[in-house]
């Protein structure tokens, strides 16, 4: 009985942790959009996810799947590359008996590394969403700034969403 309790806490904890996680990354986010203090920060960019709860979380999603998409096409371009070089510019594969615990290193080395990397991904695109939600929030709903090739996409977005709504 007490494992289970155990098992409940660290899952309550792991929770905790992640929305604490989540509410740094959002402060951090507004923070550099707004040049605000920490506390002022966190509780500002909760409120603007809060606001555009799905935009946030669209964004969020489509970043993650394509940061786990770049990690497995590094990981798996690093092991045809390492087969291709132990294979033709070393040639010496008769000593080797097995490629597992060479590609397991390479393999492990490379996913972390593109982890770190490409981590830095789900930050740059919290900072753009934090961006256009202040922007959209101080004029009205519509954003004023950025790039036309921006507001032009967004709005064939729009345009696109509207017209599967009225059919």
């Amino acid at each position: 009985m007490s494992r289970y309790i155990v098992a409940c806490g660290d899952c309550i904890l792991g929770c905790i942790e992640k929305i604490c996680d989540y509410i740094n990354t959002a402060a951090f986010a507004y923070m550099a959009v707004s040049g605000d203090g920490f506390c002022g920060s966190a509780w500002n960019g909760f409120l603007l996810n809060v606001k555009h709860l799905l935009k946030f979380a669209f964004a969020n999603f489509i970043a993650k799947i394509f940061t786990f998409l770049g990690k497995v096409g590094i990981v798996v371009a690093n092991l045809f590359s390492l087969k291709f070089i132990m294979d033709h510019v070393f040639m010496d594969t008769e000593e080797v008996s097995s490629y597992l615990a060479p590609m397991l290193v390479v393999g492990f080395i490379s996913f972390l590394t593109a982890s770190i990397f490409l981590g830095l991904f789900d930050t740059a695109v919290m900072a753009l969403m934090t961006s256009l939600a202040i922007d959209m929030d101080a004029h009205g709903g519509d954003p004023s700034y950025g790039p036309k090739t921006f507001h032009d996409g967004v709005t064939k977005v729009k345009d696109t969403m509207e017209g599967r709504r009225a059919n």
